[in-house]
């Protein structure tokens, strides 16, 4: 092959908080192929009472990954990481860790937003920042290191999110990527960059909070010593390094007033807007305005989402087959064990939920099932505590809970609706989710919009998509979408 035909590869490495991918991509005849190359599982550990991520075991996988990429003979070009948002770490003056990376499920912020209210307001902060309260986010994070361990912010030098840490692993470089920074809820919603007369105030050191960069910045090559272990070298750029941001990226669509659900473990629903919307109403609904690829504003709402069911299927699983929870990297481990007649694969409890005979309802945005001790006695007592029937069944409890969802996607995007004075006539699915058929059906049926399901790996896709811009493969982020809609299959509900 002449060097002229070489086939160019870009990695998306996408860390989500039960497992992470590896994807290869490539461009034949103007579209975008795709190629797992490597999955592992995450999750949150249990550490001195608090639930933290073991950032030096995804470090590992992420080299592992890459290795794989060596032995298939296709190295990438550039590699990209996107992760969840809002959790970060906190490096000395040597560059080590001050403390563990905590997890957003923690609890060591509970409290902490009156901790932040004795000193800004919520509407203020809501009004400088744009971003919805939610008790994980990094604000609070800061304020409970702030109370418990002072000492910790004296000492630091930078503060890095979880993927920023990341790349300065593989590179050696610090760099802040803007679309994650958005959710710790210090950033100027106007400016687009920190707000350090906050963050002063908030008794934070502004020191640590360095130059923010956008998607499609180049970090920088590989450090000797990764280069050395996995055995190339290649760029490394920022994507929309929160995972959300990625997938929104890959809606395929070139319209401007879009709505989409990001369907993962989390749901989020929401549209883009060109300025952020810091309402009196869109505070009162709790909306939140993250930074997304070329300062467009994802206007949208958390919904607890696919989570609810990740978390009772695992439940079944170690119930009634015997298996570990943290045995269960993907849906093949599930498929390969003994189901003692009892299929918990996703698909299958999808399809049995549709055919389950029970109408309760829940409020699937209520913290209580954030991380309850088990989710399925909390839907239970849910519907017990609320006068309705109580599921009993694995399929009743997943029919609940999926019915749940589509009245929430319902009642938010009635919300958007009256605070835009837009109306929506389809609403875009993207990600894993976007293989719930059942819950794709309920959608339309709840809100009247069609519903436009794929593609799957949305985040990957946009991951790819940062890179391929920057590249100059792509022009812009409609060139990028068109070249997403021309590329990848999905499926119409109505």
């Amino acid at each position: 092959m002449s060097k002229e035909n070489k086939t160019t590869y870009y990695l998306a490495v996408d860390i989500g908080a039960s497992s992470g991918r590896h994807i290869l991509a490539h461009m034949e005849n103007g579209k975008i192929c795709l190629e797992e190359m490597y999955r592992f599982a995450n999750g949150m550990d249990e550490e001195d009472g608090h639930k933290v991520w073991n950032i030096d075991r995804l470090f590992s996988e992420i080299k592992a990954g890459m290795r794989k990429c060596l032995e298939a003979g296709k190295i990438p070009v550039s590699m990209a990481i996107d992760t969840w948002a809002v959790d970060y770490v906190l490096l000395g003056g040597d560059d080590k860790p001050l403390g563990p990376c905590f997890a957003y499920r923690d609890a060591r912020t509970e409290g902490m937003d009156s901790e932040v209210y004795k000193i800004i307001s919520e509407k203020e902060l809501y009004q400088r920042t744009g971003i919805q309260k939610a008790i994980f986010n990094t604000v609070y994070q800061l304020m409970a290191v702030k109370k418990e361990h002072p000492e910790w912010l004296r000492e630091a030098e930078t503060f890095l999110m979880v993927p920023d840490y990341l790349n300065f692993l593989l590179t050696g470089v610090k760099k802040q990527e803007y679309t994650n920074a958005s959710t710790t809820q210090l950033l100027d919603a106007g400016t687009c960059d920190w707000d350090r007369k906050l963050i002063e105030k908030l008794g934070f050191p502004t020191r640590i909070f360095g130059k923010l960069s956008e998607p499609g910045t180049v970090v920088g090559s590989l450090s000797e010593s990764v280069r050395k272990e996995i055995g190339f070298d290649c760029q490394v750029i920022l994507p929309a390094t929160h995972d959300t941001g990625s997938a929104v990226m890959s809606v395929p669509s070139t319209e401007e007033d879009i709505l989409y659900i990001s369907s993962g473990t989390w749901s989020l629903l929401g549209t883009e807007l060109s300025t952020p919307d810091t309402s009196l109403d869109a505070a009162n609904a709790n909306f939140t305005n993250e930074g997304g690829y070329d300062h467009r504003f994802r206007f949208l709402k958390n919904i607890m989402g696919l989570w609810m069911i990740q978390s009772v299927q695992k439940e079944f699983l170690k119930g009634n087959l015997g298996i570990e929870t943290n045995e269960i990297q993907d849906e093949s481990d599930v498929k390969n064990s003994a189901f003692n007649d009892e299929d918990f694969s996703f698909g299958n409890i999808c399809k049995r939920a549709s055919e389950a005979d029970i109408d309760s309802l829940v409020d699937a945005n209520d913290s209580r099932f954030l991380a309850p001790d088990s989710m399925v006695e909390e839907v239970k007592k849910a519907c017990r505590e609320s006068g309705q029937q109580v599921p009993e069944t694995p399929w009743e409890i997943a029919r609940v809970i999926y019915r749940s969802l589509a009245v929430c996607y319902k009642k938010v995007i009635d919300e958007m609706e009256t605070i835009t004075g837009k109306n929506y006539t389809a609403i875009h699915i993207v990600g894993g989710g976007s293989k719930a058929e059942w819950l794709n059906q309920l959608t339309a049926q709840e809100t009247g919009l069609k519903v436009i399901a794929g593609p799957q790996e949305a985040t990957a896709i946009g991951n790819i998509g940062a890179q391929l811009i920057s590249a100059g493969v792509c022009k812009d982020l409609k060139a990028f979408r068109k070249c997403v809609a021309e590329s990848f299959d999905h499926r119409n509900f109505v």
